[in-house]
């Protein structure tokens, strides 16, 4: 029986892999993954290329060699050149190169608070966390996600480096008017006690959680990372952990990525989305060959280059993409797409997601209930009068109270 099968036309793929260390197991796994499935693979050094921007024609060098036959890239970019490294990835994407992970997605997942604010719109569980920038309004914000103990995280941290356990509130102030003295930007976050030392790792391929781990840290350290020292073994995920974790990919915007999650009282929460998530622990603990499951991806996907949706068919004027949540009292609610008849008002649904399924071109037969989201392409003034109005969020302060003479000056 075969281990590995060629894409639909036999053909040997030329795969690059952005990496600037070609000895990590990771980086060997998915060499001798491509390789054994009759592949080409290059490891390349991303701060070697050289990026040539001209009209109709996007370029990339490779040290002294025009990059002309790539059929595909897998991007792991390191932390450190998230900047030059992403923008070789957009090139590629620009040039019509399958790549694994697109660059916006790359830097979305990096920047930890944006990752949140992403999250937080799509019923993922998240630890409350905050953001400040002012010594002011710090103990506030230490109350606002639970007060001591609490997570300290610098935003652009990796493998556990920036995070920090402050027992007490007075120890997180001055541990946060220190990094911010030294221009650092960091996330306060409640401190999940009863997952203390331990959280679980799901490696999501192409929509799908290939395999699963429960990391545990070794004696006092709280930090579960296997950099670290901490121990790995398998798990059968909680459907509900792994619905979390393949939307938290999805929001993101990453057909690959290591979703990092904690077992509360509550439920699931989900602390981290990785765009680059190492090998070795998975798959040490699981033994599942995940090098050979994102091949086989990427064999699939290879006709399929990242496309920014939004980007091209809103070019059209007068016409706009929109989602279009369907509320309760939505003249949308119960209602098949056949039987509202929005192509007659120049509206195509492109997408119908429910729960954690995405209906894609969906049928005139479809019926649409309260609580899907609809994404919409069509005429800007017809889309308009679907969106339901606007809610105002109740609050005991509408208006921050007047300033006072000494917060004047």
């Amino acid at each position: 029986m075969p281990t590995a099968s060629l894409p639909p036309d036999s053909r040997r793929l030329r795969i690059g892999i952005l990496s600037a260390n070609p000895r990590s197991y990771s980086i060997r796994r998915l060499v001798e993954a491509g390789r054994a499935r009759g592949h080409r693979m290059h490891v390349l050094e991303p701060t070697e290329f050289s990026i040539l921007v001209e009209a109709e024609r996007p370029m990339l060098y490779y040290r002294d060699h025009e990059v002309k036959q790539l059929d595909a890239v897998i991007p792991r970019i390191g932390a450190s050149i998230t900047f030059f490294g992403t923008a070789v990835v957009r090139q590629f994407e620009q040039m019509g190169v399958f790549c694994l992970n697109s660059a916006e997605a790359i830097a979305r997942s990096r920047d930890k608070l944006r990752s949140i604010q992403s999250l937080s719109r799509h019923h993922v569980g998240l630890p409350k966390t905050a953001f400040v920038k002012s010594r002011e309004v710090l103990p506030a914000a230490i109350d606002h996600v639970g007060g001591a103990p609490l997570i300290i995280k610098l935003l652009e941290g990796t493998q556990g480096i920036g995070v920090i356990l402050a027992e007490h509130a007075k120890t997180a102030e001055a541990i946060v008017e220190t990094l911010h003295a030294g221009k650092q930007n960091v996330l306060l976050q409640a401190f999940i006690q009863e997952s203390r030392g331990k959280d679980i790792r799901a490696f999501v391929v192409g929509g799908r959680v290939v395999a699963a781990m429960r990391r545990i840290a070794q004696g006092d350290e709280f930090r579960s990372n296997v950099h670290r020292g901490g121990r790995a073994e398998p798990v059968d995920l909680d459907p509900e952990y792994e619905r979390a974790a393949v939307r938290a990919a999805q929001v993101m915007g990453l057909r690959v990525a290591g979703v990092d999650m904690l077992e509360s009282n509550e439920g699931c929460k989900v602390m981290e989305v990785n765009s680059s998530p190492g090998l070795e622990g998975i798959e040490g603990a699981t033994g599942v060959d995940v090098a050979g499951r994102i091949i086989d991806y990427v064999e699939k996907e290879i006709l399929f280059p990242e496309v920014d949706v939004r980007q091209r068919l809103a070019l059209s004027a007068g016409h706009a993409v929109m989602d279009v949540p369907v509320e309760a009292g939505s003249p949308l609610a119960d209602r098949s797409l056949q039987e509202l008849a929005l192509r007659e008002r120049d509206i195509v649904v492109l997408t119908i997601t429910r729960d954690n399924e995405v209906i894609s071109v969906p049928r005139g037969s479809h019926v649409l209930r309260v609580g899907d989201n609809i994404l919409c392409y069509g005429n800007t003034e017809e889309l308009k009068q679907l969106v339901p109005p606007r809610k105002r969020r109740k609050s005991k302060s509408a208006v921050p109270p007047p300033a006072t003479p000494r917060d004047r000056t």
